[in-house]
Parts: structure tokens; C-alpha cells; sequence
């Protein structure tokens, strides 16, 4: 039976892993030229290292944007309820006074559509 002698994992998460990829990098550099991944075939560090910095400004800003758009999303929900009440209270009303003609309604932006709706595919068991 063989028996691994430890497993390395490298995380999913962006962020710790370019703070790994941060981590190798200043360990190649600190070793020079005695450093075992300078022997690295089709790839280098000293090509791919001095991206890790600008990579993790990067994911940091992406992430700082994100809470703000979160937030603004947050802030927009608040009017949704409200806008869509009045939006479909108006549509019912105008509907009602255009009864013979509902066309009417896209002079107020609304999508008229006089199509007769397909009916639902039914599902196979």
C-alpha cells in the first residue's frame, strides 16, 4: 500500500492564491540563482512574478466595487415595490379606459402585444 507523504493543495480562492504565488515568488528571489524553479520549462518567474502585485490591486478594487454595487443595489430595492405598484396600477387603469383599443397604451411606453400567447409546453414524465 503506498502512502502519500503529504498533499499540497493550492486554494480556488484568488486571493490566497496570489498570496501564495506572492509567497513562492519572494522565496525564488531570496534563493537567486540556486533557486529550483529557475528550471521551470515554458514559463518563468521572472516573467510571471512582477504581475502578482498589480494582480492582487486588482482583485482588491474588483472586490471593493463589488461591495459598492451590492450597496447601491440595496439602496435601489427600496424604491421597487412602490415604482411597481404604481406602474401596474396605471397600466390597469389605462387599460380600462382604452378597453376597445389597448394599442393606446404604448403612448405611455408600455408594450402592447396582441398575439395570442402559445400555451405552455407540457412537461414529460
Amino acid at each position: 500500500m503506498s502512502r502519500t507523504l503529504g498533499r499540497v493543495e493550492i486554494s480556488q480562492n484568488v486571493e490566497e492564491m496570489l498570496n501564495l504565488a506572492s509567497k513562492v515568488y519572494g522565496k525564488h528571489q531570496a534563493d537567486g540563482d540556486a533557486s529550483p524553479l529557475s528550471k521551470l520549462d515554458g514559463i518563468s518567474w521572472n516573467d510571471v512574478g512582477p504581475k502578482i502585485n498589480p494582480a492582487l490591486a486588482k482583485h482588491r478594487e474588483a472586490e471593493e466595487l463589488k461591495k459598492q454595487m451590492e450597496k447601491a443595489y440595496r439602496e435601489r430595492d427600496i424604491y421597487i415595490p412602490e415604482i411597481k405598484e404604481i406602474v401596474m396600477s396605471s397600466r390597469n387603469v389605462l387599460k380600462s379606459l382604452n378597453e376597445k383599443n389597448p394599442k393606446r397604451l404604448a403612448d405611455w411606453g408600455f408594450e402592447v402585444h396582441d398575439s395570442v400567447r402559445a400555451p405552455k409546453a407540457v412537461k414529460a414524465k
